[in-house]
């Protein structure tokens, strides 16, 4: 038996796609920084004004206790490093503004 499964396809001048990726990104040493829900709004917020300048759809984003996933839609014109690096960049220093996190992320960890 044949499944098929429809896309909701995006349109260029010359071209018909979708590009959907699933992106994880994993906290420091695995430590448990997302079980503050505060933290973690900020943390969907975050992404959302980043992925807004890129020109991102974020279709889902959910955080277990040590790391993020999140899907996204995107043109194929995506300069996807560049975008994947300011997910990673932006949110980190973002969320080490948090004193409970910063803590969490230098315990035990080269000896402070």
């Amino acid at each position: 038996m044949c499944v098929a499964m429809r896309y909701l396809l995006d349109k260029g001048a010359h071209s018909v796609y979708t590009l959907q990726y699933h992106l994880v990104q994993v906290v420091k040493c695995r430590r448990d920084i997302f079980v503050d829900e505060k933290l973690v709004d900020f943390l969907k917020k975050v992404v959302r004004e980043i992925s807004e300048t890129f020109s991102v759809e974020v279709l889902d984003l959910e955080c277990g206790k040590d790391h993020f996933h999140m899907i996204f839609k995107a043109k194929p014109t995506l300069d996807l490093p560049k975008y994947v690096n300011a997910i990673k960049s932006i949110s980190s220093r973002e969320i080490q503004s948090f004193p409970e996190v910063k803590e969490k992320l230098r315990k035990g960890i080269f000896g402070f």
